[in-house]
C-alpha cells in the first residue's frame, strides 16, 4: 500500500464568499486521525484562537465571484473527446479524492474540492454508467461534458491556485463493493491518501455504509477522510423544495439546481452554483441566420442542446459566448422545439465554419416574466 504523507493545513484569508449559503458549521462528525502515522489528518487553525481544531474548509473565507478570473471559454467539439475512465494507479496515487456525484458541479462539491485540495493534490471521484445500470430515465446533464474542464478550472483561485480533476469509475465495476471493499479499493488499488465527503454520503452496495462507517474504514487502511457539513440553502424556509424528501434537510443539491431551472429562476441557479448557467449548443451550419443592419439573429434546434435548458421562455441580458472571443449581451427564447437567439450584430459569424460544427456557449441572465 502507498505510504501517503500527512500534511498541515495552513490558514488562508480568501476573501468574502459571493454567496453567504456556502459558509459551513463545524462538522458534526469528529474525525479521528488514522493509526498509521504516515497518513495523519491535517488541522485548521481557528481564527480566534491558536489551539488546533477539526473544522470545514468553507468556514476558510473565499473570494468573491467578481473577485475570481474566468478562464478563457473553450469548449470541446465532441461529447466523446471527454477522458475516458480510467482506473490507473498513476492517475489518482498520492491524491486526495471527493466523493460525490458531481452533476451540476455546484458550491456544495466545490466546498469538497476545496477541502480535498488543503491535504492533497485535489480529485473528484465519481461513477459513471449508473444510469444505464440502474433503470433510470436518460436526462440531459446540468453540466456539459465539454464544458467540465473549464468550470472546473474555474475553481482553482478557492483551491490553492489548483484546478481539481475529474477521475471516473464505471460504476458496474464497483456497485457490488461492500462498504470496506470499496474503501480498500481506494487505498490499495487507487493509491488513494485522503478522502473527503459530506455528512449525508452513503456508498458500498445498497448505500450500506455511512460517514461515520468511511471514517473509521479510512482508518483501518491508513488514509485520512475529512467529513465536512452540507452546504445549506438560505432559500430553503421560502421555497420548501424537495419538503417530501426525508434526507433532505435544505442542503444544496444538483436537484435543486434542477428545479429552479425548471422555474426558470436564473438568478437562483446562479447562487447554487457559484456561477451563471452556461447552455452549450452546436450550431453545424449558420442557414438560420438572419442579419438587419444593427442586429442578428440565429435560432436551433433543441436537439443542438448539449445539457439542461432552463424553463421555455424570453430571457434577456445573457451572454454569448463563443472561442476566444469576448462575450457579446444576447436575448433568449426558448420553446418547445427551438432556441432563438437575438444580438447587436457582431462579426463571430463571418467566418468561415462550413467546415465543421462549432460550439456555443450562453449564460443566462433573468426571465422576463
Amino acid at each position: 500500500m502507498l505510504a501517503c504523507g500527512g500534511s498541515r493545513i495552513s490558514h488562508q484569508n480568501l476573501g468574502s464568499r459571493f454567496c453567504s449559503t456556502g459558509i459551513f458549521h463545524l462538522s458534526s462528525f469528529t474525525v479521528k486521525p488514522p493509526s498509521s502515522a504516515a497518513a495523519t489528518v491535517a488541522a485548521i487553525v481557528d481564527n480566534n484562537s491558536h489551539n488546533p481544531r477539526f473544522v470545514s474548509s468553507s468556514s476558510l473565507q473565499s473570494k468573491s465571484a467578481g473577485d475570481i478570473p474566468f478562464p478563457p471559454v473553450s469548449f470541446s467539439q465532441r461529447e466523446d473527446e471527454h477522458e475516458k475512465p480510467s482506473e490507473a494507479l498513476s492517475s489518482v496515487a498520492g491524491g486526495t479524492v471527493a466523493l460525490g456525484k458531481f452533476d451540476a458541479l455546484h458550491i456544495g462539491h466545490r466546498e469538497l474540492a476545496i477541502q480535498a485540495s488543503k491535504v492533497g493534490t485535489p480529485y473528484l471521484l465519481s461513477f459513471v454508467g449508473m444510469a444505464e445500470v440502474l433503470g433510470w430515465d436518460p436526462r440531459p446533464p446540468v453540466v456539459a461534458q465539454c464544458d467540465r474542464e473549464r468550470v472546473l478550472s474555474s475553481w482553482a483561485p478557492y483551491c490553492g491556485n489548483v484546478a481539481p480533476k475529474e477521475f471516473q469509475v464505471q460504476f458496474m465495476s464497483v456497485r457490488h463493493l461492500s462498504p470496506r471493499q470499496f474503501v480498500e479499493k481506494l487505498a490499495r488499488e487507487l493509491g488513494v491518501c485522503g478522502v473527503v465527503a459530506g455528512e449525508n454520503y452513503r456508498f458500498g452496495y445498497k448505500a450500506a455504509g455511512d460517514a461515520s462507517e468511511l471514517v473509521r474504514l479510512c482508518d483501518e487502511f491508513g488514509m485520512g477522510a475529512y467529513i465536512i457539513n452540507s452546504v445549506m440553502d438560505r432559500h430553503q424556509d421560502a421555497r420548501n423544495m424537495n419538503r417530501l424528501d426525508l434526507k433532505d434537510r435544505g442542503q444544496v443539491s444538483s436537484t435543486r439546481v434542477r428545479q429552479a431551472l425548471a422555474e426558470g429562476d436564473m438568478k437562483y441557479v446562479s447562487e447554487l452554483l457559484g456561477r451563471p448557467h452556461c447552455l452549450l449548443l452546436t450550431i453545424k451550419d449558420w442557414e438560420s441566420l438572419t442579419s438587419t443592419s444593427s442586429t442578428q439573429r440565429m435560432s436551433a434546434p433543441r436537439s443542438s442542446l448539449l445539457n439542461l435548458p432552463p424553463k421555455d421562455g424570453f430571457y434577456e441580458n445573457c451572454s454569448l459566448l463563443f472561442g476566444e472571443q469576448n462575450a457579446v449581451t444576447c436575448r433568449v427564447s426558448i420553446d418547445t422545439s427551438h432556441i432563438h437567439l437575438e444580438m447587436d450584430r457582431v462579426d463571430f459569424c463571418d467566418n468561415d465554419y462550413s467546415q465543421k460544427s462549432q460550439v456555443l456557449g450562453i449564460e443566462f441572465g433573468e426571465l422576463k416574466s
